[in-house]
């Protein structure tokens, strides 16, 4: 029998990772008999020193060492921008920080998130611990929560989630409270748990005073919070800022071509400028960009926190910049007179809005006006206003070479899904005054095309010269969800093919079908849930909803360091200067790409919980009103109720419905009662009573007024077993546990 100790499994552990099991472990030391038995209380042991970890049932590593396969939980996101995450053992997290290093193989899945669990291939670097996704797993309870702390008592406290997934309420103990007083928004972290500590409430320890729940931003600053996201610069950023100066290369004199920005009402920075002119056989249109990367060099201080920030982040009541505001509202803000670097694109276009010929153009700017959509607008409408000056010489030639490229747009066919989007206002005290759709005015379509238009040409421009990108990609619906989009459409007699390829001409004739009837809003909404995400990628697969074979951002490297990337390519593959991309970030813009597209979701979903919490806030001296509305998503779980008046989503548990059974027939898109057949259908009209208001969560509980519809002719009711008011059918496991209960 081999002799073993502690310090030679310990060692062993150590030089052979890749090896984990007990029995591998034995056979590789060739333990046989009563050794394996010495093996396993010497594992425990070292296991109770804290000197390895139990990776799994039978599965050990190295304390400090992560096993070469295994689970990584990501737990947040580092200075530079990197999601950093720990092997996960039978008791929690262990071991080094490993950062995300993209998907392991062809790409398949969506990136993993802050709170994820994943299976990873694990190795050690010069950069230090690496992991590669194999396959994600699932959320993981984080260890850390943003929530509203309210005193106990018996000293101490209680915070409640601010998230409205979260059904956590943890306990601070009165040394845990950090200085905490009623009414303060926290972030807590969890302690860690032992064995005693299977049930009741959880403990945790306050780390930050964030804010009151009584402050008008408390909605921005738990969004914030929640997601991580940096708001302050650091010192030596802001210094950058204030002295920075742009880079001296040949330049173009643009300063005597009318360039004009039109953009909201409150924008504080402009970063386009636009300009047509009549050909005697088409179009020439000029699109300027302010030149950031002229300021914003590879490797600085600036450039490093751009980058880690990804884009800009936009609330109610502030923008978290990616630029401090010395660049973004002012150097490289576009400024009506003042001279300004830029990089141009010009653009030659024929009667019928055909691209001709394009070219880029580093140069120098004044623009002519600052104009609102607004103003533009009514100047074009013969409506007056400032706008009035421009009319003759700007706008009427801009419309001009618009009306052209609408030809071309109208053969293009991309998606017309033109939404409307809510906007919330806010008073002089910070509070929610009124809840407005934003206009659509052709003037801000005039401006998306001409954007549109100059992303396409950069896109072309770095792919002929072969210079890496990022492009802007949007994937076809998938099948599933077209399967899923047809067999609803069968419901309302609607015919959609199976199998059909999906094509944005097709959709659009869908939704001009739709366009009158009564089925507009759910058709709308169900051809918007069959799309993808569009992403940032290296390699191009095209943009569906444009309809656009090459497609790459541009137009706003104020606010999207993506756009950063695409300008100095461009400087690359033209030879505009010195400060074109180098080889390093050249090799590096799939790790970018993914980077940015966690970032540009990580924003997303900030921004949505903070207007969700403005609404919940504007709607909570309204609890017991009533309020029209359209059923807009449903589940097993109830009813997503968004309101006529507001925008508002709110939710009617299926709990609340009636005592009938509820069944969830999906294809449908229904909640249907057994037996009677009655339904609420997906895009149903309904009148609904605000019952409660959680300004903290953002959520809305809703009271159904509206009776449901009849049984839909020759439909079959449900008739299946199924349980009471949404509830899950017993499973297997379940029911063979109380066949054991009764015996």
């Amino acid at each position: 029998m081999t002799v073993i100790s502690k310090e030679g499994v310990q060692k062993f552990l150590a030089d052979n990772p890749h090896i984990t099991t007990k029995r591998d472990i034995a056979r590789a030391l060739h333990i046989t008999g009563k050794g394996r038995t010495e093996l396993r209380h010497i594992l425990r042991e070292l296991e109770s020193e804290g000197a390895i970890k139990r990776t799994a049932k039978r599965a050990y590593a190295k304390a400090d060492t992560p096993p070469p396969t295994g689970i990584i939980l990501f737990e947040r996101i580092d200075e530079h921008g990197d999601l950093i995450g720990r092997s996960m053992g039978r008791d929690g997290p262990f071991g080094p920080e490993i950062a995300y290093a993209g998907i392991q193989g062809k790409r398949k899945q969506s990136e993993p998130g802050v709170g994820d669990r994943a299976l990873c291939k694990i190795h050690d670097t010069d950069q230090g611990w690496q992991a590669k996704l194999i396959k994600k797993i699932g959320r993981a309870e984080t260890s850390e929560m943003t929530g509203l702390y309210t005193t106990m008592r018996n000293g101490g406290g209680r915070v409640a989630p601010a998230n409205r997934k979260d059904r956590r309420e943890v306990v601070i103990e009165h040394n845990d409270a950090g200085g905490a007083e009623d009414g303060d928004l926290v972030v807590a972290r969890l302690k860690p748990s032992g064995r005693g500590q299977a049930y009741g409430p959880k403990l945790a320890i306050i780390t930050e005073i964030i804010g009151k729940s009584d402050d008008p931003k408390a909605a921005s600053i738990l969004a914030i919070h929640a997601h991580g996201i940096p708001v302050d610069f650091p010192d030596n950023v802001i210094a950058a800022a204030k002295t920075a100066e742009p880079a001296k290369v040949k330049r173009e004199d643009l300063t005597q071509i009318p360039l004009i920005t039109i953009d909201p009402p409150d924008a504080r920075d402009h970063d386009d400028a636009v300009f047509a002119e009549k050909l005697s056989d088409g179009w020439r249109v000029i699109v300027a960009i302010a030149d950031v990367s002229a300021y914003v060099t590879e490797g600085s201080a600036l450039d490093r926190e751009a980058q880690i920030r990804g884009n800009s982040t936009y609330f109610p009541d502030r923008v978290v910049p990616m630029l401090p505001e010395e660049l973004s509202a002012d150097a490289c803000s576009l400024r009506e007179k003042e001279l300004r670097a830029c990089m141009a694109v010009e653009m030659i276009f024929d009667t019928s809005g055909t691209k001709r010929s394009h070219r880029f153009i580093r140069g120098t700017m004044r623009s002519a006006a600052k104009l609102s959509y607004n103003e533009a607008q009514n100047a074009i409408d013969g409506l007056g206003g400032p706008g009035e000056a421009m009319l003759e010489h700007v706008l009427k030639p801009l419309w001009g070479a618009y009306a052209a490229m609408c030809i071309a747009r109208d053969k293009r066919q991309p998606l017309d899904l033109d939404l409307p989007e809510r906007r919330v206002e806010l008073g002089e005290d910070g509070h929610v005054k009124a809840i407005t759709q934003r206009e659509r005015f052709d003037a801000h379509r005039l401006i998306e095309e001409m954007m549109i238009a100059a992303n396409v040409c950069a896109a072309e421009t770095l792919e002929k010269a072969k210079t890496p990108l990022i492009y802007r990609i949007h994937d076809q619906p998938s099948d599933a969800k077209i399967a899923a989009l047809a067999d609803f459409l069968q419901t309302l007699n609607i015919k959609w093919a199976r199998g059909e390829r999906p094509q944005t001409h097709r959709f659009n004739t869908l939704l001009a079908e739709a366009g009158s009837g009564e089925h507009k809003d759910v058709v709308t909404e169900m051809v918007l849930r069959s799309q993808a995400q569009a992403v940032y990628a290296p390699d191009n697969i095209g943009h569906f909803g444009l309809h656009l074979t090459k497609y790459a951002h541009f137009t706003s490297p104020i606010r999207r360091y993506s756009d950063l990337i695409v300008h100095r390519a461009l400087i690359r593959a033209m030879q505009l200067g010195p400060d074109g991309l180098s080889d390093q970030n050249a090799a590096r813009v799939e790790e970018l790409a993914e980077h940015l597209s966690t970032t540009e979701r990580r924003s997303m979903a900030a921004e949505r919980e903070a207007t969700d919490r403005y609404l919940a806030h504007f709607m909570a001296d309204r609890v017991g009103a009533e309020f029209e509305g359209r059923i807009a998503g449903l589940n097993k779980a109830g009813l997503f109720i968004k309101l006529a008046e507001t925008g508002a989503d709110g939710f009617v548990p299926i709990s609340k419905l009636s005592d009938e059974y509820w069944v969830h027939d999906e294809r449908a898109q229904a909640l249907v009662t057994r037996g009677s057949g009655r339904r609420y259908e997906m895009g149903q009209t309904v009148s609904v009573r605000l019952a409660e208001a959680t300004p903290l969560t953002g959520g809305l509980l809703l009271e159904m007024l509206s009776k449901p519809l009849p049984k839909k002719a020759g439909s079959k009711a449900p008739t299946a077993r199924s349980p009471r008011k949404g509830g899950k059918k017993m499973g297997k496991a379940e029911k063979h546990r109380r066949r054991k209960l009764k015996k």
